[in-house]
């Protein structure tokens, strides 16, 4: 238990917050219009779906305030940078900003079903009181004249239709029903094409129907100005509704039973989301300047595996190691932003990243650069970023374990290359004293792009007696026949013949229990951060290793897991 509060503590702490606001949102508004003495009439109406309706709605206003904030991500790259005094601990939940988006997505789906479920029976009932299908006291409220548009209970007011007709009728021409039609269709779209299958084969689906957030955002904002639940409003002289349910004949006819007065409440749903409407239009706005910035090609490279390298230049660009930033090219596609962890450190005057052929707009991307004449400038880029990530926080810990799988070693590749030049420097700022670096790939094609600089750092260690700085272990987790006769022939040499270097390929993957207890056993007193950039099944194995060989005394060693997300 103690291991699993060092690594998910605050995380779990904020989710807990987090889901006792929503359950004290939904518990307050549903006894308030459950017990309200205003809405006594609208429940003999509609009964408990009034209250059913109502709860969900200001769980949603909640967590509409809050889908578009974890999204702003210079507003998240404003705060990490502001939270460097602050701990690694708080750091580390800005980098779960995704996935507390799709958990706020899931609450948002939920409360929608929810309000959507009891709103049609509202409608049900509205529509069967306006028919005098119920008792005399719901064909009365039903009846009340309107007068001023405002004094009605019923919001229901055609009677002149096939009174199956009418509920089909009042969904399309008002503002609540269309609206919560429109607001329904977009937020069914947005959420099945965000499922993991379509995301990842087709990522423009997900793109384009994500941005229909503009429209749901829209709806969202006037649904309320239909104002179709109404609750009674004071009279002079009162209306005594203890007695005058029983005698609806007698409204207007004597003091006590004054013919009750209703109106629909105000709209709130704005008040909740106009502040992060305005931080992410200020967002975006940021983005379309980056956007119309130049951005110079240094060097175009195609490596091995179909992997493009991009070294760009733009004025005023600064990094840190493992940050990412977003690509556009329009000559693609004019709306399409795809992140990029960069592969460069931040000591050098360019900045570049190395993209694999992993869907249409790469393929397209990597078709235009190779069919460019020798030294020519590629298509207009449009660069937004650099934002920051969990390896950021690489260079605050005594010992790294770094594990990147595939294309997942991008990140790796920008704090290695400063670790160089830190080196190189002689940079009495580098706290690191120790690093773990493990590869995963299924072809031996994909190291040899990155072989290079493993081969440079490995040299440069020697060269300053730190040969112990720096253990890489390069797993080929993918052969054939060919490759493993190739490797008999050649097991004796002095270097791997996959990579040219001295630190033999292991083929399989690693056993991850012997690899943290090694670690364990030669820090036996040191913080260990473990960032990880691939798939989701390695997080889960990784995550659990580290509650495992963390130990609860804090002189000894502890394993902190981090993540790269996009």
């Amino acid at each position: 238990m103690g291991n699993w509060i060092i690594n998910n503590g605050l995380t779990s702490f904020i989710l807990v917050v987090w889901m006792g606001i929503n359950t004290f949102l939904f518990v307050w508004f549903y006894l308030f219009y459950d017990l309200g003495d205003q809405f006594f009439y609208t429940r003999h109406l509609l009964g408990s779906a009034l209250a059913w309706a109502r709860a969900p709605a200001a769980v949603l206003n909640f967590n509409c305030l809050l889908i578009l904030l974890p999204v702003c991500r210079n507003l998240l790259s404003l705060l990490r940078g502001s939270f460097m005094c602050c701990g690694r601990t708080m750091r580390k939940q800005l980098d779960k900003n995704l996935s507390f988006h799709k958990l706020v997505a899931y609450m948002i789906a939920l409360m929608t079903a929810v309000h959507m479920i009891a709103h049609l029976l509202n409608v049900e009932w509205y529509n069967n009181s306006r028919q005098g299908v119920y008792d005399t006291l719901s064909t009365a409220l039903s009846n009340l004249e309107d007068t001023d548009n405002t004094t009605y209970l019923n919001p229901i007011r055609t009677t002149d239709l096939d009174p199956q007709q009418i509920p089909t009728y009042f969904a399309f021409t008002t503002i609540a029903g269309l609206t919560g039609v429109i607001i329904t269709l977009a937020l069914i779209l947005i959420i099945t094409s965000s499922m993991e299958v379509i995301r990842r084969s087709y990522f423009e689906v997900f793109w384009y129907t994500h941005h229909l957030f503009i429209i749901f955002f829209a709806g969202l904002v006037f649904h309320g100005a239909g104002r179709i639940v109404r609750s009674q409003q004071k009279t002079d002289p009162p209306h005594n509704t203890t007695f005058c349910k029983d005698h609806p004949e007698d409204w207007g006819r004597i003091p006590e039973c004054p013919i009750p007065q209703f109106a629909g409440g105000f709209p709130q749903t704005w008040m909740w989301v106009i502040g992060p409407m305005v931080l992410y239009v200020c967002e975006r706005l940021l983005r379309f300047i980056r956007y119309m910035q130049t951005v110079r090609y240094r060097k175009i490279v195609m490596r091995p595996s179909k992997v493009l390298e991009l070294q760009l230049v733009k004025n005023g660009f600064k990094m840190e190691v493992g940050q990412y930033v977003f690509i556009n090219c329009p000559a693609i596609s004019q709306l399409e932003w795809h992140p990029f962890t960069m592969t460069s450190a931040p000591e050098e005057d360019f900045f570049s990243i190395h993209i694999r052929s992993a869907g249409d707009w790469t393929d397209k991307l990597i078709d235009i650069m190779q069919k460019l004449p020798e030294g020519a400038q590629g298509p207009k880029m449009g660069v937004d970023g650099p934002f920051g990530t969990a390896s950021e926080d690489v260079f605050d810990y005594e010992v790294s374990m770094l594990v990147g799988a595939g294309i997942g070693v991008t990140p790796f590749a920008s704090i290695l290359k400063s670790i160089w030049y830190k080196f190189k420097e002689s940079n009495p700022k580098l706290r690191t004293r120790k690093i773990y670096f493990y590869w995963l790939c299924r072809e031996t094609h994909a190291f040899e792009w990155f072989a290079d600089l493993l081969q440079v750092l490995e040299k440069e260690m020697e060269e300053r007696g730190m040969g112990d700085f720096l253990t890489y272990k390069l797993y080929l987790t993918g052969w054939d026949q060919v490759h493993a006769d190739h490797v008999k022939v050649r097991f004796d040499q002095d270097t791997d013949v996959v990579t040219g270097l001295k630190q033999k390929t292991h083929y399989g993957r690693p056993i991850w229990d012997k690899e943290f207890e090694q670690v364990r056993k030669e820090n036996p007193t040191s913080v260990v951060g473990t960032f990880l950039c691939g798939p989701e099944a390695l997080a889960k194995v990784l995550e659990k290793k580290c509650a495992k060989y963390s130990d609860v005394d804090p002189r000894k060693t502890k394993f902190y897991f981090n993540k790269e997300n996009f």
